[in-house]
This record gives C-alpha cells, structure tokens and sequence, in this order.
C-alpha cells in the first residue's frame, strides 16, 4: 500500500487554537478570542454575542493556546522527526492588519510568520497555509458588521495580497477560508456575524456567504498574477450523509443536506451559482446584492485544489418517529447502527471517508487534499507524560487504509494532513482534554499546566507510516518514552 511519490504527508493546526499570546507582538482582537469555554461559547458561535471584549471571570483558551508563538522551533522539530512533508497552519488576520482596515500591515507579525516559514522550510517541510482559518479582526466586527458589509471583500483582498506577495517563494499552498460552509452552522466562528434582533438570520448569512465567495475568487485571482504557480484550494467541512432508509424522501433529504455544503464549493470550483441553491434563494426570499462583475470573477477564478476536513459521517430520515439527532458534530444525525462513535459522540466511519473523497472527485474533477483528519479523546499519560494511545492508531490507520482505496479507485490526493498532530485547543468546546495529536501537551481545560511536549505511541507510528509513504500502517514494536 503505497503513495503517490511526492505525496505530502504532515500535520494541521491554526493559530487561533495554537499560538496563543492573544495580545503581543502587536496583534488586534480577533473573533476567538471572544469565546469562553463552558455554556456560553456555543452562545457566542452562534451570533448571540454579549459582549465584543473579552468578559471579567470567563476563562479564553485561545488567549494562550499550547503557546506555539513562542514555541514555534521546538514543535516544529518535533514535526520534523515524524518525517513531515507539509503542515497546514494558518495566519492570523489580525497579527498582519490588527484592526482589519489598516492602511499599514504589521511588521511584527509578518516577521513572525517569516521566521516560522523558514523554520519549516530548514527541515523540509512544505507550508500550507489558510488564510483565514475561524479569524476576523473584532474591529471589522464593531466597524463594518464584518462580511455582512461588503467593504470587508476589500480588506480581505488587500490581507491576501501582501501574504503572498510577502510570502511568495516559500509558500506555494494556500486556502482562503477554513470550512467555508461552518458560516451557515456557526455564523459568528465562521464570519464575525453577530446577529441584531428581529432580522432575517439566513439572509444575513447567505449574503455573507456571497461576499466570501467574492473575496474568495479576488485572492485566486491576485495569487495567480503575483505567481501563475501558486495554487490556491478552497476548504470545506466534508462528510457523506446518508438515507436512513431507502424512502425516496430520506435519499432526497440526504441529498439536500450534502448540497447545503457542496453550495460553497460548487461556485469556488465551477464558479457559478448551482440551480438547486437559486431555488432555494428564491423559495426563502433571499435576495443577494450582487455587484457588478460578480459573477464573471467567480466564473473566471476558480480555485486550483479542493482541501477538506473529513471526521465523521452523516445519517438523516424524514421519519419523525425516528428523526432524533446524536450528540457531537456541529452536524445532526441519527444514530447510525452500524458505527462506532468516539467519546465526543461522532461517528467512525473510515470507509465514510473513501465515499467522500470519491464523492468530492466525482463532482470537481479536481485534485483534493485531506488538510484534516483525526480522533479526538481523553488521553492519560504516564509519570513521563506518555500515552499509549492505540485507539487513535487503530483510528488513523484504518481511515489511511481508506484513503488509499480512494486512490485506487482513481482519486487524485496530493496530501494528508492530520488533525492536528500535536494537542491544541478544541475549536468546538474550548476544551484541552479533547486531545488529537501524536504530542502531549501538559495543560488542561482551566489553563493549568506547564505546557511541556512528550511524545506519545502514535509518534513513532506516523513516523513509520510517514518513512514507507503509507505502506506500514500496522503499530510499531518500538515506542519512545520521553
């Protein structure tokens, strides 16, 4: 079972849920950094936002993260000892133009990113960067309504434009938003939008939806004139759903909620407005402000990969008897007898994942690249903080298998980066305890802790899995304790 050669193997995160140092190096405020933990977060991603400065009492993981701004090289050789070919990672909007609407970017933080790139770039490491990855200047917010307002299509284009003029020559990959499709499930994380009373949410939300797609297809098109070799993929929260039964009217609403997603993608990459998603604007009185010239950028600047996240599958009825959603996922669905779920109540479903990926070739056409993957769970370590985490090995193994199916059944992935390959915050539920990488870090959900990194057993499996390019998925007989 092996790769294609050149296949870029490595590992994901974001700075809003890594960096930390929420307020140094002349960084603004930014929509994470306005989310408690416990209750009140969910309140928040929602747009029922109580206050646009951080509340007396409330604990913001985000403020410190694992602390990767300052701990950037010793992560990074970490990485490079599991072999990394690429990692994902994000820039924050708000180290670059603190307030969103600068005349002048940061220099402090473009150095920042400078340095981390050619940290990555010293051991190899091919960066993949989001540009905006659940990450909008609160000023955009309090100023603008942020991308309800069509004038924040202009700063996202003039943020875009210096990254890859900055970075142009060491970063090649890019994405311009982080599961896209999140604005319609969790408006505030996936747009700033905070809702006022007695308006029309979906209008709000699908005319923010616009203006990102506007200033999506304006960041392929300013990429491609800076340099005709830079690729530029779009990103979506990606996930089969299925018909509980085969009632034609549960395959119709399986279909339905798989097209609320596709939406996004379908004009990033085809680069129109599909004729289901007019209807459905037309049949809940939505009526977008389109602009002039629209619709030939979004036809004309369409995105070069497809990046997604895949953890979970999907399972839907029209049958109200049965229709009862499961915990988890921002995404309903039923119970689906024939899977196993994880402690956080999400399906596992690795060949969910093959489907998908077949599903997303299918209808693009164009090269996909898995940027998120992973098991999140509680893990206890040892005195030395090592974790003999089987179940996450057991997890990743398989979906990889699954993965590699893909591929033979003529799937074009160029790469695979785990979610996230050392343990970060949880962009859900704030919390630390909902741990997804191959590396401990000391910390817990009340901040507590001395941030200090230990490897645990999926280390040296993925640097195994890594070193074959995929042909040795089985657990290694060595393991390292430090």
């Amino acid at each position: 079972m092996s790769f294609p050669k050149g296949f870029l193997w490595g590992g994901a995160i974001a700075a809003n849920q890594a960096e930390g140092a929420y307020a140094e190096g002349g960084k603004g405020l930014t929509t994470v950094d306005l989310l408690p933990t416990g209750k009140k977060r969910f309140d928040v991603m929602f747009g029922e936002l109580p206050s646009l400065e951080p509340m007396p009492g409330e604990f913001y993981p985000s403020h410190e993260a694992i602390d990767f701004y300052h701990r950037y090289k010793e992560d990074i050789a970490l990485f490079a000892e599991m072999g990394f070919k690429a990692l994902r990672l994000s820039i924050a909007w708000s180290r670059i133009f603190p307030n969103g609407d600068d005349v002048e970017p940061n220099e402090e933080g473009l150095q920042f990113y400078d340095d981390v790139f050619d940290e990555l770039l010293k051991h190899g490491i091919e960066p993949v960067v989001t540009i905006a990855h659940f990450d909008v200047p609160v000023s955009l917010i309090k100023k603008y309504g942020s991308w309800r307002n069509r004038r924040v299509v202009d700063f996202f284009e003039t943020y875009a434009k210096t990254l890859f003029t900055r970075y142009n020559g060491k970063v090649k990959y890019w994405m311009t938003f982080n599961e896209i499709n999140m604005l319609l499930h969790l408006p505030f994380i996936g747009a700033g939008i905070v809702f006022e009373d007695g308006e029309d949410k979906q209008q709000v939300k699908y005319q923010a939806a616009h203006h990102q797609l506007v200033a999506s297809a304006k960041a392929v098109k300013a990429a491609h004139e800076i340099n005709p070799d830079l690729q530029v993929g779009c990103m979506l929260a990606a996930g089969q759903t299925y018909a509980y039964s085969c009632n034609p009217n549960d395959v119709l609403d399986a279909m339905d909620k798989d097209r609320e997603s596709f939406f996004f993608i379908d004009v990033q990459s085809r680069g129109e407005y599909p004729g289901y998603a007019k209807r459905y604007l037309e049949e809940q009185g939505i009526t977008l402000q389109i602009e002039e010239g629209d619709l030939e950028l979004l036809k004309e600047h369409t995105v070069d990969y497809i990046g997604f996240s895949y953890y979970a599958s999907r399972t839907t009825s029209t049958d109200p008897e049965i229709n009862q959603s499961t915990e988890g996922n921002i995404f309903s669905s039923l119970e689906n007898p024939f899977l196993e779920k994880s402690e956080w109540g999400w399906t596992i479903d690795p060949t969910g994942f093959r489907i998908t990926a077949n599903q997303l070739y299918d209808r693009y056409q164009k090269p996909l690249f898995v940027v998120e993957n992973g098991l999140g769970a509680v893990d206890t370590p040892d005195a030395t903080g090592y974790v003999e985490d089987d179940y996450r090995i057991d997890y990743m193994a398989k979906h990889i298998e699954q993965m590699h199916e893909a591929i033979k059944d003529g799937v074009e992935i160029i790469g695979y980066t785990s979610w996230g390959p050392i343990d970060l915050v949880s962009a859900s539920t704030g919390e630390m305890k909902k741990r997804y990488g191959f590396i401990y870090v000391d910390k817990d959900n009340e901040g507590n802790g001395t941030l200090t990194r230990s490897k645990k057993k999926s280390f040296d499996w993925y640097k195994q899995v890594i070193a074959t390019n995929g042909a040795d998925v089985t657990t290694p007989v060595q393991t390292t304790k430090s």
